[in-house]
Formats: structure tokens, C-alpha cells, sequence
């Protein structure tokens, strides 16, 4: 990571929470996916700052929040604010750009996977290749928003596709760590895998897959 993201990580290690990392299963070190809760901005924040593998851990962020022009209509659409409050107008002419102005510089600091939703998505998968090739591992927030401070409970099954591709391009049957992010009680709580199988098809286990991540995230316990 970038030196100016190293020195924000310390700053907000010092002013924000600590947290601690419980695993159900020893961590066997191999490269994988951490398929936290969103927590909110605090789930995203507890993953690159205190979870216990933040060095490796390389996250998916939104491509769109490290381009200063595209950052606007993301924030809009990410429900930063109750939708029909007293201050919407107020909300809607200036965090859109304030968040223009704070977010890519940062991001950009990030070493990390932008996720593209278009035909770049390739992009997205390649970087990904990279660093599992690299003994790196991958963390993905897989909840869609569904309002102001909440996510869906049932979660995206794209990203799945990086299995079969880990196994084609490295020889890694792909491991899913399902993670809840537990910010009030200071504990970030890595649950037991759900692993890929390379002798099926995705498409016959993404179900079985994502009925573990989703119920995984969901507690602690």
C-alpha cells in the first residue's frame, strides 16, 4: 500500500475502536475470499484498518469512487441521507461534491480491486488473479444497498465467478470466508469457509455458496 494510505490507516487506528479477530477455524494461510457485512461505512473501514490480515486483504471498492466525476452520481445513488428529509436539498448540493473532492485521492491510496460494472468488469477478475497469484487474499462485500443504512439480505452471486477462474488459472479450489463485522462489540468474527468444489459447476453450488455467506454474515454466531 501506498505510503499516505499507511499513515491515514495509523491515524484512524488511533481515533477509531480496536478491534479483534476471532476465527471459528484457524486460518490455514492459503489465499481466499473475506465476505464481510457492510456495517454501514464502518464495515469497510474495520476491514482495511483492524482486521487481523489487513496487509494482505486486498478489497473490492466501486471503480466509481476513484474518478472525481463519476463520484457525484454514486453518492446519490447510495442513499447517504433518508430519502424526503428536511435537509435533502442541503445534502444533495454538497456532499455529492465533497465526496468528490476526499474520496478518490484516498482510494487511489488503496491497493486494492476497483470493480468495474461494465464490459471493464474483465478488469476486476484480472486484478483479482493477481493478487491470489501473489498469496493474497481478497475482501468483498457482497450486500447490495436496499435503502439509507441498510443492505439486502440476500447478496450478489457475481463474484462467485472468481472460483472457477482461481482454479483454471492457479490450481486454488477457492475458499469463501463468510465475516461479521460486529463494530459495537469490537470483534470481527471470521466464520468457517465454504469452499469451492472443481469437480462442479459454479452454477450448481453458487446456491449452496451463498446461502452460507448470507447466514454467516448475518451474527456472530
Amino acid at each position: 500500500m501506498k505510503k499516505s494510505f499507511l499513515v491515514l490507516r495509523r491515524i484512524l487506528r488511533a481515533v477509531t475502536p480496536q478491534m479483534k479477530t476471532v476465527w471459528e477455524v484457524p486460518y490455514d494461510g492459503e489465499p481466499c475470499v473475506f465476505c464481510p457485512n457492510h456495517a454501514g461505512v464502518l464495515g469497510p473501514i474495520d476491514m482495511v484498518v483492524h482486521f487481523e490480515l489487513c496487509d494482505t486483504a486486498r478489497p473490492w471498492f466501486n471503480a466509481a469512487v476513484t474518478n472525481p466525476k463519476e463520484v457525484p452520481a454514486y453518492v446519490r445513488q447510495d442513499y447517504w441521507w433518508k430519502p424526503g428529509c428536511r435537509l435533502e436539498p442541503l445534502y444533495n448540493a454538497t456532499l455529492p461534491y465533497l465526496a468528490a473532492a476526499l474520496m478518490p485521492p484516498v482510494l487511489n491510496t488503496v491497493t486494492g480491486v476497483p470493480v468495474y460494472h461494465d464490459m471493464r468488469v474483465i478488469k476486476t477478475f484480472r486484478k483479482s488473479i493477481e493478487f491470489l497469484r501473489a498469496g493474497d487474499q481478497l475482501t468483498i462485500f457482497p450486500q447490495q444497498p436496499s435503502g439509507y443504512k441498510s443492505h439486502h439480505f440476500e447478496i450478489n452471486k457475481g463474484f462467485l465467478q472468481i472460483a472457477p477462474m482461481a482454479w483454471r488459472t492457479l490450481g486454488i479450489a477457492l475458499k469463501f470466508y463468510p465475516v461479521f463485522i460486529d463494530h459495537a462489540g469490537h470483534t470481527i468474527y471470521v466464520k468457517k469457509p465454504v469452499v469451492f468444489d472443481p469437480s462442479r459447476k459454479l452454477a450448481e453450488q453458487e446456491h449452496e455458496i451463498v446461502d452460507v455467506l448470507a447466514n454467516g454474515l448475518l451474527s456472530k454466531t
